[in-house]
């Protein structure tokens, strides 16, 4: 959420701001803005609505300018509009900023700088921040030493960048709990909230760490503390190519990124897998791998989508490493107290390594003393560099806001940490090379159900008008279920709900007639039997039923109304297979509807406030 650009150097920033914004547009935004310094004079543009209208209002200028910061907006405080995008001025507009996060004591600090006789214009905290710079300012310090010292007054979390026309040759940025990175080109530096903004300039990124700010020029930059002291920073090779983040022909990045899914997976346990020892070979995890074993207690953190991939997490754990497992939502677990030591392991798991929720959970588990690892997608993410240890789960990128290859390498990853830890402990050599060997075997039966395709669509024509859904499944395909029931929510706003097959006697049933739709996840394995009894029940009450169900199944053709047949596999890998076609029903359930299924309204792809 919020994106975050800027260009210092020899060239014209105007291109570099507006492309750049336009990499950032999958996060999630509702207005969109960029601050430039022509001839040391601020010109600020902004306007509610897509980067491309920020576009068209830009190009009739014909702007040049070789300094400039641009922003993306998701609406916190105040409402989606012009004066309260990004950037945000000082009085006399001699001064600039853009932010991402959320300045907790702002109200606070607005009515100390209303005494001092500061006007305030917008409804959002960000504004806050560029006045109590100026103030700093105004007693006779230089541009960084007014951002230092104003940000030794906020509480809250911020990614900033702020320009000043007194000193027209820097960009000051600094980071607290919202990413920032520093691109380092020749004779020029980008800054950015995420490298997908700056990858078609540059290679060599510099990622900023909580509590850093960092004095930018065209050919150097200076980092230091938010205590002012020097430091000295990694620069770190980015491997991600232009072509990865491009859409490829496909009509949208969710469809692309469901349709990578047998590379995905398969980029997730390259190398990994050591079929004649019967385990996996983690190498983030190599030093930890004992201590992880000898856990009494597993804990995964996550929110969303991984918070589904970490229920299923939790099912492989107990069920092969005989280690109680429990799964938290990242945004409850901090809140808690909760009673966590040194015996303890805690995953936390999320896709952009960035999850604000997420990171203050991993924070707080550090500190109680618990082994804290990360599985994240993104390599120099901050919970990457936070975690003891970690694994990344090499998706690749993605775009689309509503997670669809990420999850099925976190649950791919989930395995193989499963696999280390059992064989470490009781799991035979037999047991394990199975496991293996069943994992190598899944790219290829997520191509057979990607050949399904049309076939759901057609489902996907019959249901686009329903209202509601039901999603049940039992055992290791209940998170299925909920992660099911989330992708149609998401993209198609239609009110879903995933529940434990057995649960629905204890309400949902009531909600069954002909107007409302059930998805039961239904392989078969040891809980089939039940699940065809729930089938029953639904169909008793003239439901109309799709069942995702094992293509060796001719018996449940004649209990539902539509089957979507998947290849077998072991009970503890099938939600990789079982959750695909969900993803394609939800995908083409919102094409249908008319819907923007890559930038759903209302939501980010890498939520980074509390």
């Amino acid at each position: 959420m919020c994106g975050i650009v800027g260009y210092i150097g020899e060239n014209n920033c105007v291109p570099v701001l507006i492309n750049g914004l336009k990499r950032l547009e999958y996060r999630g935004y509702d207005s969109a803005g960029i601050g430039i310094l022509i001839d040391n004079h601020p010109l600020v543009i902004k306007n509610k609505g897509k980067v491309s209208e920020l576009q068209s209002k830009i190009e009739k200028l014909k702007l040049s300018s070789p300094i400039g910061i641009g922003h993306t907006r998701w609406a916190t405080h105040g409402e989606p509009n012009e004066i309260n995008a990004h950037p945000h001025c000082n009085g006399d507009k001699s001064l600039f900023l853009i932010h991402n996060g959320i300045i907790e004591n702002f109200e606070t600090l607005k009515k100390g700088l209303q005494q001092l006789g500061y006007t305030f214009l917008s409804e959002t905290d960000s504004e806050v921040l560029v006045h109590l710079i100026d103030s700093f300012l105004k007693r006779g310090n230089n541009l960084f030493k007014s951002v230092r010292m104003a940000l030794t007054e906020v509480e809250g979390t911020y990614g900033i960048a702020v320009v000043y026309e007194g000193e027209p040759d820097k960009i000051v940025a600094a980071r607290k709990g919202s990413p920032l990175v520093i691109g380092i080109g020749d004779n020029e530096h980008f800054i950015a909230s995420d490298v997908s903004a700056i990858i078609a300039h540059t290679s060599q990124v510099v990622y900023l760490d909580d509590g850093e700010l960092v004095e930018v020029y065209k050919d150097h930059f200076c980092a230091k503390t938010i205590a002012d002291a020097d430091i000295e920073k990694e620069v770190f090779e980015i491997t991600t190519t232009l072509e990865e983040i491009d859409r490829g022909g496909y009509p949208h990045f969710m469809l692309k990124e469901i349709i990578e899914q047998p590379e995905s997976v398969f980029n997730s346990m390259r190398g990994r897998i050591l079929l004649e020892q019967g385990t996996a070979k983690l190498g983030g995890l190599e030093l930890v791998a004992d201590r992880l074993a000898n856990s009494k207690r597993i804990i995964i953190s996550a929110c969303g989508t991984s918070w589904h991939a970490a229920l299923v997490g939790e099912y492989m754990f107990e069920q092969f490493a005989r280690i109680p497992t429990e799964v938290e939502y990242a945004s409850e677990f901090r809140y808690r107290n909760p009673i966590v030591g040194s015996e303890d392991a805690i995953f936390f798991i999320s896709q952009s390594g960035e999850t604000a929720d997420t990171l203050a959970a991993l924070k707080e588990a550090k500190n109680r003393g618990a082994l804290s690892l990360g599985i994240c997608n993104v390599v120099g993410s901050t919970i990457a560099r936070e975690s003891q240890a970690g694994v990344y789960i090499h998706a690749g990128p993605e775009i689309g806001v509503a997670s669809t290859k990420a999850f099925t390498s976190q649950l791919v990853v989930l395995a193989l940490i499963t696999l280390l830890i059992a064989r470490k402990k009781t799991m035979s050599l037999v047991d394990g090379k199975n496991i293996a060997l069943e994992l190598e075997k899944i790219p290829e039966k997520i191509k057979q159900i990607l050949k399904l395709n049309e076939h759901i669509e057609n489902i996907a024509e019959e249901f686009k008008n329903a209202t509601n859904f039901l999603y049940l499944g039992r055992g290791y395909n209940f998170p299925v279920a909920l992660e099911g029931a989330l992708k149609l929510k998401e993209i198609s706003y239609i009110h879903a709900e995933g529940y434990p097959a057995a649960e629905m006697k204890h309400g949902p049933i009531a909600l069954i007639d002909k107007n409302m739709p059930a998805i039961f996840i239904a392989p078969k394995d040891s809980t089939y039997d039940k699940i065809i009894s729930n089938i029953q029940e639904v169909k008793a009450r003239k439901g109309r039923i799709i069942a995702v169900a094992s293509e060796s199944d001719d018996t449940i053709d004649k209990l539902v109304d539509y089957t979507i047949k998947i290849p077998d596999t072991i009970r503890m890998l099938m939600p990789i297979l079982s959750v695909i076609p969900l993803q394609l029903l939800a995908y083409h359930i919102a094409v249908k509807k008319g819907l923007n299924v890559d930038q759903p309204r209302n939501l980010a792809k890498s939520v980074t406030v509390e």
